[in-house]
C-alpha cells in the first residue's frame, strides 16, 4: 500500500510541477509577445524618422510662409529621437503623427509642392508607414491586454505575483493626435 501510496504523490507532484511550468511558459510567451510587438512598432518609428528630415527638406522650399509647421516637425521629431520608455516613446511618437498630419494638411495650399514627384512618394511612404503604425499599434494592445487579463486570473495570478510579473501599460492616444488638423483654416486660404 505505502509504494502505491508513493506512486499516486509522486505523479500528483509531478502533474502539479508540469502544470506550473506551462502556466509560466505561456506568461513569459506573453510577455515576449508584447516585447516583439513593441519591437516591430519600434522598427516602423525609425524608419518614419529617416524619412522626416527629407519630407521637411522638400516642403521647405516651397513653403515659405510655413515655418511654425515644419518647426514643430522637427521638434517632435528631436523629441522623439531622445524618447527611453515604451511610454515615452509612444507619446512623442503621436506628437510626430500630428506634426504630420498638420504638415500634409498645410502643403494642400501649395500646388506646386502637390505636383512634386519627390512630396507625393515621401507622402505615400509616410502615411503608409503612418498605417503600419497604428496596425502594430493595436496588435501590441492586444497582447497586452492578453497579458493582464492572465496575470490577474486564478490560477495564473498566483504564479504571476511570486514569479514579479507586472501588468503594462496600454498605449493611448495623445492629446496631440486627437487634436484636429486646422482644415478649414487651410480651406479658407485658398
Amino acid at each position: 500500500m505505502g509504494v502505491i501510496r508513493f506512486l499516486v504523490l509522486t505523479f500528483v507532484a509531478a502533474g502539479l510541477l508540469i502544470y506550473r511550468g506551462t502556466l509560466y511558459n505561456g506568461l513569459v510567451a506573453l510577455r515576449n509577445d508584447i516585447d516583439k510587438a513593441w519591437a516591430n512598432i519600434d522598427v516602423l518609428l525609425k524608419q518614419r524618422y529617416d524619412e522626416l528630415p527629407r519630407l521637411a527638406d522638400v516642403c521647405k522650399g516651397y513653403m515659405q510662409y510655413e515655418r511654425e509647421t515644419l518647426q514643430q516637425l522637427t521638434e517632435a521629431r528631436a523629441q522623439c529621437a531622445a524618447a527611453v520608455t515604451v511610454n515615452q516613446k509612444a507619446q512623442q511618437s503621436g506628437r510626430v503623427s500630428a506634426s504630420i498630419q498638420r504638415l500634409l494638411a498645410t502643403a494642400e495650399n501649395y500646388p506646386d509642392l502637390k505636383a512634386n514627384q519627390t512630396f507625393l512618394e515621401l507622402q505615400e511612404r509616410i502615411t503608409g508607414l503612418e498605417r503600419q503604425i497604428a496596425d502594430r499599434r493595436e496588435f501590441y494592445n492586444d497582447a497586452i491586454n492578453l497579458f493582464n487579463t492572465r496575470i490577474r486570473q486564478m490560477p495564473d495570478a498566483l504564479l504571476a505575483s511570486i514569479a514579479g510579473f507586472q501588468a503594462r501599460q496600454l498605449l493611448q492616444v495623445t492629446a496631440a493626435e486627437k487634436a484636429p488638423v486646422p482644415v478649414a483654416a487651410i480651406l479658407m486660404t485658398r
